[in-house]
This record gives structure tokens, C-alpha cells and sequence, in this order.
């Protein structure tokens, strides 16, 4: 009895039992309110605000498009780089939207063979954010071969003139993993969202959308055979997307390492570039996810601890690259290396570049340090606050490691600083418009949270729910603040 009277004592308060998950959807909501929950935000009428975000990016989008027609018609000389800074904004700008891409993988592919069920609610809209984001990254390299009408002399084919492509440089290695990741991202987004497309599919009326819908839905019924076939390619797709999440940014950053260039030319890229592109790319899913939550009321799905997780993906991976950082500077050090040491110092010392680096290390390394801090990860207007210096702190990053590198090259004679033109800097804000025009899409047409998987998380789609009913209170048996005593 009195360990029955200390069990009411403790449920009273709300609280689950020590052994007790928290719930991963608030407020034992059932199947029907997620499915019109999350349709509706398809079916019904956007909001307001969603038109204010629309329009603008829009907009954006045309000025990027018509800076690309600008610089066919005009030539790569219209962008700022110049020797000795031949990389400039636009491999800068590649390498971040391919870095903003790599939570999507992460949390689609490793959390789900982890079994990390958290991941539920965030998983569609970081997939969606991975393809849009490298899309953004394929135009400024396939932009910065001058001829874009020949970008194709990039693939392993045979060619008019006979030439094959070098399969030594790294620079192909690119084309090979980016193209890759693309492909099997975008496979792997479709194959989640069958049964939801089958579910918008059967809610519609005839018409168009519901052929499309259908469509894509590929004759999805929901039978055990069908749903046997979706989780095993499911399985293998993440399977398959786990060692991309490692060798993608990997790859990118043999650009770099492969070279003889003071700066560039160290083991630590591979492994710091991807902790970075995480550290990145989950910065930009909570800048997305935190607005979208609140536009749409999707509070009991995307909880609090969703985001304190993410907060705390972003403090290790941010430890991580801060530690990538400083291991630069001692391995400089300690090399003897005079050419390495000077670039360092010209880096981080007393180049004329000098505060970009100071805005990398500050947002990346210091700023992060608030999610130590637990009132913080609850403060969504702290969370959005390190998020956004989190996503300039990686853009920093990327130009302090091509640009600023590349400022003072070996021969001080053809010392210069870079100087970005307005094309440089309205392409690089267009993609964001184009970023945002695309996400805003997403939103708009298809399920932003995947339905079939935030309901199998529910209490309710455990085969065992119930089975085990001990006497005393119980988390599940709290009803408005009532406990009921077995």
C-alpha cells in the first residue's frame, strides 16, 4: 500500500516513471488526428505567411537565374576570383550547400539502423532539405567550367576528341560521389513517402491531384506484402546511404588534401569536413524545422525533445570541429614546416582576412557551448539564434580554408585579397531564394512529417501494449491530471 500511495504520489505530478520513455508524440494523440493533422497541412489552405516567404524567394530565384545567363553571356570573369584566387565564392558556396545536405542522410540512414525512433518527425523535411540543398551545390561547379554546355565532358563517356577523363583527380571524384549521393537520396526520399502519397491518394477528390498522387503512389494498397517489400528496400536504402554520409564530404575534401598547397595538404580534412557538414546540416534542419513548427501548430509532433536531441547532435559535432581547428594550428606547429606555419599564421594572426576567422571559430566553436546548458536547448529563440550562427560559421569556414588560403600562395609578388562582385554576391543569395522557393514547394504539395512512421511510434502500435499491467499508476493511465489506481 505504501508503495502504491509513493507511485500515485509521483505520477501525480505528470511526470513519466523513471523507466518510462517520453512520449515522442504529445498528448496521446491518435492515428486519425496525425493523418488530418499532417494532410491538412496539404489539403487546406496555406497561411499567410507561407505567401510572404514565397514570393520573396521567387524572386530570388529569377535574380540567381539570371546571373547564371549573365555570366554565359559574359564570361567566368564576371565572378571575383582571379589568380591567385582561382576558387573563390562559388567552390566556397559549393562545398557549404553539400556540407547544409549531410543531416539529411544522417538522420534518414544511421538514425533508423540505430534504431532511433526520435527521428520520426524530422526525417522527411531533412530529406527534402538534402535534395534541394544539393542542388544548390551541382550549379556552381557545373557554372564554373566557363562552357556549362560542356559540363558533361565530366562523365565516363566516350567523346568526339577521345579524351577520358582523369581518374586520378579528386576533382572527378566529386562528380562521381555528389552524383551518387544525389541519386540514391532521392530514391530513398521517394521510397518513405509511397505510403503517405497512397494516403493523400484515397483523401482526395477525382481530379488531377489525384492522379498524380496516384501515380506516384504506385498502386499502394497497404497489404502485409506490400508492406514486407517497403521495409526491406527501406532497409537496404539506408544501408546504402550510410557509407555516403562518410564518403561524400570525404571526397570533397580530398579536393583540398590531395594538394601540395600549404594549408590544404593535411589528413585531418576528411574526417573534420564531415563532422562539420553534420554539425551544419542539422543546424539548418532546426533554422527550418522550429519556423515550420509553429506555422502549422505541429507541437505535439515535433516535441521538445526532438529539438533538445538535435541541440545536442550540434554541441558533440561542434566539440569535434573545434577540436579539428585547433589540431590545425598544432600540427602547423609542430611540423616544422615553415610554409604551413606562415599560412596558419596569415590565417588566423595577422592576415587581412584575418575576421573571417575569427567569425568561424566564434560561431562554430564558442557559440555552441550555450546547449550545455539545458534552459538553453528549451529556448527555442536560443536554439534559432545558435542555429543561424552555426549556418554562417560553416560558410565562414569554407571561405577561410579555399579563399583565404589562396590569398597568399607561395609567391608574395602575386599576393592579393579577393574582393566578391555583385554577381558573386546575388548568385550565392539567389540560391538561398532557390533553396527556399523549392522547401516551401515541399511543404505545400507533399507530407512535411512521414504519417505511416510517426504512428508507429505511437504507444498503440506496439503488438505488446498493455500486456504487461503491473498494479499502481501507470504513465499512460494519467487523464487530465486524475490518476487511477489499479
Amino acid at each position: 500500500m505504501a508503495q502504491q500511495t509513493a507511485t500515485a504520489s509521483h505520477s501525480s505530478s505528470n511526470q513519466p516513471r523513471i523507466l518510462d520513455r517520453e512520449p515522442l508524440v504529445l498528448n496521446n494523440r491518435s492515428y486519425s488526428w496525425i493523418t488530418n493533422r499532417i494532410c491538412g497541412i496539404v489539403e487546406n489552405r496555406q497561411p499567410k505567411l507561407w505567401w510572404i516567404l514565397f514570393i520573396p524567394s521567387v524572386i530570388l530565384t529569377g535574380i540567381m537565374a539570371f546571373c547564371f545567363v549573365y555570366l554565359i553571356s559574359t564570361g567566368v570573369g564576371v565572378w571575383g576570383q582571379k589568380q591567385p584566387v582561382a576558387w573563390a565564392w562559388d567552390i566556397t558556396n559549393f562545398v557549404f550547400w553539400i556540407g547544409i545536405g549531410h543531416a539529411g542522410t544522417l538522420i534518414s540512414a544511421i538514425l533508423f539502423l540505430t534504431r532511433q525512433k526520435w527521428r520520426t518527425a524530422v526525417n522527411r523535411a531533412s530529406e527534402a532539405m538534402t535534395l534541394f540543398a544539393v542542388m544548390c551545390a551541382g550549379l556552381f561547379p557545373a557554372f564554373h567550367v566557363g562552357r556549362v554546355w560542356m559540363v558533361w565532358f565530366l562523365a565516363p563517356v566516350p567523346n568526339a576528341n577521345a579524351i577520358w577523363q582523369n581518374f586520378k583527380s579528386p576533382l572527378l571524384w566529386d562528380v562521381f560521389a555528389v552524383s551518387t549521393y544525389f541519386t540514391v537520396s532521392v530514391m530513398f526520399w521517394f521510397i518513405g513517402l509511397v505510403p503517405d502519397l497512397a494516403t493523400l491518394r484515397d483523401r482526395c477528390k477525382p481530379g488531377l491531384r489525384r492522379t498524380l498522387y496516384g501515380i506516384f503512389a504506385l498502386g499502394w494498397r497497404g497489404g502485409n506484402r506490400q508492406w514486407n517489400h517497403y521495409e526491406m528496400a527501406y532497409l537496404l536504402l539506408a544501408a546504402l546511404s550510410t557509407p555516403l554520409v562518410l564518403s561524400v564530404h570525404s571526397v570533397v575534401s580530398f579536393d583540398f588534401a590531395t594538394s601540395v598547397v600549404p594549408g590544404w595538404h593535411t589528413t585531418i580534412f576528411p574526417p573534420y569536413f564531415v563532422a562539420g557538414a553534420i554539425f551544419g546540416g542539422f543546424a539548418m534542419v532546426l533554422t527550418l524545422m522550429i519556423p515550420a513548427r509553429r506555422i502549422y501548430g505541429l507541437y505535439d509532433l515535433i516535441t521538445e525533445k526532438h529539438i533538445d536531441n538535435m541541440a545536442k547532435i550540434i554541441l558533440l559535432t561542434g566539440t569535434i570541429v573545434g577540436y579539428g581547428y585547433s589540431m590545425e594550428f598544432f600540427m602547423a606547429y609542430y611540423s616544422g614546416n615553415q610554409y604551413e606555419l606562415q599560412t596558419f599564421q596569415l590565417r588566423g594572426l595577422y592576415g587581412p582576412s584575418v575576421w573571417y576567422y575569427y567569425c568561424m571559430f566564434g560561431f562554430n566553436v564558442f557559440v555552441p557551448q550555450l546547449f550545455w546548458f539545458k534552459w538553453c536547448r528549451k529556448n527555442l529563440f536560443v536554439v534559432l539564434f545558435v542555429c543561424m550562427c552555426v549556418n554562417a560559421g560553416m560558410w565562414y569556414e569554407r571561405y577561410v580554408i579555399i579563399v583565404t588560403t589562396l590569398e597568399r600562395h607561395f609567391m608574395p609578388g602575386s599576393w592579393r585579397v579577393f574582393d566578391a562582385t555583385w554577381v558573386d554576391n546575388w548568385t550565392f543569395i539567389g540560391t538561398f531564394g532557390f533553396f527556399m522557393m523549392n522547401f516551401l514547394l515541399f511543404l505545400r504539395f507533399l507530407p512535411v512529417i512521414a504519417v505511416a512512421e510517426v504512428k508507429a511510434v505511437l504507444p498503440e502500435a506496439n503488438p505488446h501494449h498493455d500486456d504487461h499491467h503491473e498494479k499502481g499508476v501507470h504513465e499512460l493511465e494519467i487523464e487530465y491530471g486524475k490518476v487511477k489506481v489499479s
